[in-house]
């Protein structure tokens, strides 16, 4: 039988393009289920069907929505996946594990395509607090962009539209994330991203793991 923790525990990881969120959450995954947890592995915008329909729309669709509509549609698909697998899953002790969340929104949507307006960064906050869930922990996965950019042209694949943008939008996606973890120190941790894949890997299993100790110390006490 799996161990099961009270409430579960939601972690997300954050970060730009290229600094191996989805490598990293996949290890990290795998780690926690080998210690015996229920760990569900996904990913934003997406992790539910109706969210994946979404998720193509947003990163591979040619249709230009508005930057209210763009906001929206991250909660609308956000929604659906909470709803139908999220919660469920923490709902009955396991730990999910999920490739951005609220951070990314605020982060790109707020600061990137946004350029950090007050009117742009109210919208997405007061859609995140109609949302009303946060994760429990955070792990922003923090890289210099010249390295991304070398990871990024050695990956190759398909560009979707936010990694296509200008370089002047990365950085200010970078700040928006540096920005979000100093408002947040307690839920945010900060994760060296340029370390070989092992040592982040062994970073982040030691900041969930102490995660873990916190939480089974205030359930029992």
């Amino acid at each position: 039988m799996a161990l099961q923790i009270k409430n579960g525990l939601f972690i997300t990881l954050e970060g730009g393009e290229g600094a191996g969120k989805s490598t990293q959450a996949r290890l990290l995954a795998d780690a926690l289920r080998d210690r015996g947890y229920e760990t569900i592995l996904t990913r934003e915008p997406g992790g539910t069907p109706g969210a994946e329909a979404i998720r193509h729309l947003l990163l591979f669709g040619e249709e230009e929505f508005s930057w209210r509509a763009e906001v929206l549609a991250h909660m609308a698909a956000r929604c659906d996946h909470l709803d139908n697998l999220i919660l469920p899953a923490l709902g009955r002790g396991a730990i999910v594990v999920c490739d951005r969340f609220h951070d990314s929104t605020l982060a790109y949507q707020g600061y990137g395509v946004g350029n950090a307006s007050a009117e742009r960064l109210d919208f997405i906050m007061g859609a995140r607090r109609l949302v009303a869930r946060e994760p429990d922990l955070t792990l922003l996965l923090e890289l210099p962009r010249e390295q991304a950019l070398e990871r990024l042209e050695s990956r190759g694949g398909r560009t979707d539209r936010y990694e296509g943008q200008a370089e002047a939008f990365h950085q200010r996606v970078l700040t928006g994330f540096d920005t979000i973890a100093r408002a947040e120190p307690e839920r945010v941790k900060r994760i060296n991203a340029g370390r070989t894949p092992e040592a982040v890997s062994r970073a982040l299993l030691e900041a969930v793991l102490q995660r873990l100790d916190q939480t089974a110390s205030v359930s029992g006490a």
